[in-house]
C-alpha cells in the first residue's frame, strides 16, 4: 500500500528529538515495517530515511506571527500537488493548526484517511503562544475533523474537543500514545539499594511550563536537605532550561542536578538506564489533554514512576499499581512519594517487572498503529 504521511506543522522536525518528532518517527517506522511504500510530506524533515520518500513542503520563515501563519497556510496548500503525483492508497496526517489540504484531498478522491490529533491546537496556540487568525484556524479544524475517514485522538479530552468541532463525531476515537519496546528496554543492572551512595530521580521531556519541572526541582531540594545522596537527571531541552538551572542553584542543588540538553531518540534508553525512579511532575492544569510519551517510555524501561494524578496518567499507571500518584503541583507530596519509593526496594524490584509487562502488553506502537489502520483499512488485525 502506498501511504502519504503528512506533518505540515513547521514546529515539528520530523527526524528530530522532540517528543512530537519521536511520535512521528514511531508511526513512520511502523508503517514501513509493514512493507508499505511511505511518502513523508513536511516543511521540516530535519533528516532523511533510506526507506521513506521525503517531499519537502515550502518552509515557514521567521517573520511576525501573521506572516508565519500565512506562510504555514501556503505550505499546507502545496500538499495537494504532491498527493496528485503520489496517488496514495491511504492518507495519514498528524493534525496541524493549518492542515486542511490532505483530508480534503482524500475526501474528494475517495481515498481512506486517518487524522491523528495530539492536542486541541487552536486553544493551545491561543493560550501558550499567539494566534492572529483564529477564525481561519477554527475553520481548518472543523473541515479536517469532519472530512477525515477516521480521527484518532491521544486522550478523551482531545476526543471530546474533536467531536465538538466535527460534523461526523462518530468517526472520532481515543487512541493513546505508545512506546517502542525494542528501543526502550530495562537496564541490566540490579535495582539500586535504598542506602546506595547515589540515587537518581529522572525526567525526560521538553522543558516547558506545563511539564512542572520546577515542582520536581523543589521536591529534590527538600530531599537533598536531609540526604546528600539524591541526584536529579533532567533529559531534554526547551525554553525553560535556563530558568530550571537558576532555580536549582538558588535552592542549593545545582551540583546534584544534571541537565543533558536535547538527546537523540536512540540515546534516550541509555539515559533512562541511569535513573532509579522516573518522574512526571505535572502541575495542576484546567486543560489536561495530553498522553505523555515519557510515562510509556518509563514503563518500557522497567522504571518505578512517581507522577501527578492528572489527566490520563492515573489510567497509564493502572490507578497507581504501576507507580505512585501524587497531587499535582505539590513539591512536598512529590518528595514524600519519592522518599517512600526509594525506601521500598522490594516494591521497586516488583515494578521493574510489572511496568515492563504493561508496556509490552498494552502500549506498543505496533498496537497503536494497527488500531488506527483498522478503522479505515479492512482486514487489519490488531496485535
Amino acid at each position: 500500500m502506498r501511504i502519504a504521511y503528512i506533518c505540515a506543522d513547521p514546529g515539528i522536525p520530523v527526524f528530530g528529538s522532540k517528543g512530537a518528532s519521536i511520535h512521528a518517527q514511531a508511526v513512520l517506522t511502523e508503517l514501513t515495517d509493514r512493507g508499505h511504500e511511505v511518502h513523508l510530506l513536511t516543511p521540516r524533515p530535519a533528516g532523511t530515511s533510506p526507506v521513506i520518500t521525503v517531499h519537502t513542503l515550502p518552509a515557514v520563515g521567521r517573520g511576525d506571527t501573521a506572516e508565519r501563519e500565512r506562510a504555514a497556510q501556503a505550505s499546507d496548500a502545496a500538499v495537494a500537488a504532491v498527493l496528485d503525483a503520489i496517488e496514495p492508497d491511504l492518507v495519514y496526517e498528524r493534525y496541524s493548526l493549518w492542515g486542511v489540504t490532505a483530508t480534503r484531498w482524500a475526501d474528494e478522491h475517495q481515498v481512506p484517511s486517518i487524522l491523528e490529533v495530539n492536542a486541541p491546537l487552536v486553544e493551545e496556540q491561543t493560550t501558550f503562544r499567539e494566534l492572529v487568525d483564529r477564525t481561519t484556524a477554527e475553520q481548518v479544524a472543523r473541515s479536517a475533523l469532519s472530512r477525515a475517514g477516521a480521527v484518532v485522538c491521544v486522550s478523551d479530552p482531545v476526543a471530546d474537543w474533536a467531536r465538538a468541532q466535527s460534523t461526523r463525531p462518530d468517526r472520532v476515537h481515543t487512541l493513546a500514545n505508545g512506546v517502542d519496546i525494542t528501543r526502550i528496554t530495562p537496564p541490566r543492572r540490579p535495582v539500586a539499594p535504598a542506602a546506595g551512595a547515589d540515587f537518581t530521580v529522572g525526567f525526560v521531556g521538553t522543558l516547558k511550563a506545563w511539564h512542572g519541572i520546577e515542582v520536581l526541582v523543589a521536591a529534590m531540594a527538600r530531599l537533598l536537605a536531609d540526604d546528600p545522596t539524591w541526584r536529579l537527571l533532567v533529559v531534554g531541552d526547551g525554553p525553560l532550561r535556563a530558568e530550571i538551572e537558576r532555580l536549582a542553584h538558588q535552592l542549593g542543588i545545582g551540583k546534584q542536578t544534571e541537565l543533558t540538553g536535547a538527546v537523540a531518540a536512540d540515546g534516550v534508553a541509555a539515559q533512562l538506564h541511569r535513573m532509579d525512579i522516573a518522574c512526571a511532575p505535572y502541575p495542576q492544569q484546567d486543560q489536561c489533554y495530553f498522553s505523555p510519551l515519557k510515562v510509556y517510555e518509563y514503563l518500557a524501561a522497567g522504571l518505578p514512576v512517581v507522577a501527578s494524578a492528572i489527566g490520563q496518567i492515573p489510567e497509564a499507571l493502572d490507578l497507581g499499581r504501576l507507580g505512585r500518584l501524587v497531587r499535582p503541583g505539590d513539591p512536598a507530596a512529590l518528595a514524600d512519594a519519592l522518599r517512600a519509593l526509594r525506601l521500598d526496594e522490594a516494591e521497586r524490584q516488583a515494578l521493574r517487572l510489572s511496568t515492563r509487562f504493561a508496556a509490552v502488553e498494552r502500549h506498543t506502537w505496533s498496537r497503536v498503529v494497527d488500531r488506527a489502520l483498522a478503522l479505515v483499512v479492512p482486514g487489519v488485525l490488531v496485535r
